[in-house]
């Protein structure tokens, strides 16, 4: 998880923010599924799912957000 947000800053504080916190949701849904599998406790395995579904929404959402925000650079730059 923390070396996936380890990334290169581009200095645009809203991409360099979008692409850290996709990392660190992907790192979280990691670790949320090993309590689902591997976990004994139901109240945390429901927690776990809880958090797997409502980050990976937030990961497309986020997705769009950044391509959204990288095509504006590219066309800043082309201009």
């Amino acid at each position: 998880m923390h070396q996936g947000m380890a990334i290169a800053y581009t200095g645009d504080a809203d991409v360099d923010f979008l692409r850290g916190m996709i990392a660190h949701h992907e790192g979280a849904i990691a670790m949320a599924k090993i309590a689902v599998e591997h976990g004994e406790a139901a109240d945390v395995q429901n927690l776990a799912r809880e958090i797997i579904a409502a980050q990976e929404a937030e990961i497309i959402r986020m997705k769009i957000l950044l391509a959204r925000h990288e095509d504006a650079a590219q066309t800043d730059v082309r201009s």
